[in-house]
């Protein structure tokens, strides 16, 4: 399930935003940020389903998670429990696990921020899951974000937001989005210069 390093290395260097400038699906709910500035991760997805106040589906995904995971937490029917703490992103780095994407809450979020960890998520909340609680599940086709993901989907999450396709999508689209990327910083040049963007799309 794990990324050759190569794609994985070019994979980083891509950004969601230029892919938002090629394709329309994949892309999670905007409300959904890092509690980190200036971060992007890439990884094969370990996902989980959470039912309100369940607290014991995160401890059986960490055992199921492979080194450079990212763990993709769909919150089902509950918009008010944090899910993820202090305890669970320790855990999760003695795991190996890259970076969390959760469309739900987290508390903690000065111990997350020093550990580092980056986490994808809607907010913080007191409000916290229960141990001894079940009902969820692990490594199912799950919704997050408002997007669907199977376990194995590629993440790439950066600043502007988190993407979940599956690996052939990425591959089908990486050489364009480099391109793309190679291009925006010459733009940028021949804006400064004074030339104007009508005249370098070809419109003047």
């Amino acid at each position: 399930m794990s990324l050759p390093s190569s794609l994985l290395t070019q994979l980083l260097t891509i950004e969601t935003a230029t892919l938002g400038h090629i394709i329309d699906h994949g892309f999670m709910h905007p409300q959904l940020q890092c509690v980190l500035p200036a971060v992007r991760c890439c990884g094969p997805a370990v996902t989980v389903s959470l039912p309100e106040d369940d607290g014991y589906s995160l401890p059986a995904a960490l055992q199921s998670a492979e080194q450079g995971s990212i763990l993709v937490i769909e919150r089902l029917n509950d918009d008010r429990h944090a899910c993820w703490g202090a305890v669970m992103t320790a855990a999760a780095q003695q795991a190996g696990i890259v970076a969390v994407v959760l469309d739900g809450y987290i508390t903690d979020i000065s111990a997350i921020i020093a550990a580092p960890f980056p986490v994808w998520c809607k907010g913080r909340s007191p409000l916290t899951t229960k141990k001894g609680k079940q009902g969820g599940s692990v490594n199912k086709p799950i919704i997050c974000g408002g997007v669907g993901v199977n376990p194995g989907d590629i993440i790439l999450a950066d600043e502007n937001g988190v993407l979940a396709l599956p690996r052939s999508e990425f591959e089908t689209h990486l050489q364009q989005a480099l391109r793309m990327q190679q291009q925006e910083p010459l733009i940028i040049e021949q804006l400064k210069q004074g030339i104007s963007l009508a005249d370098i799309y070809g419109h003047g």
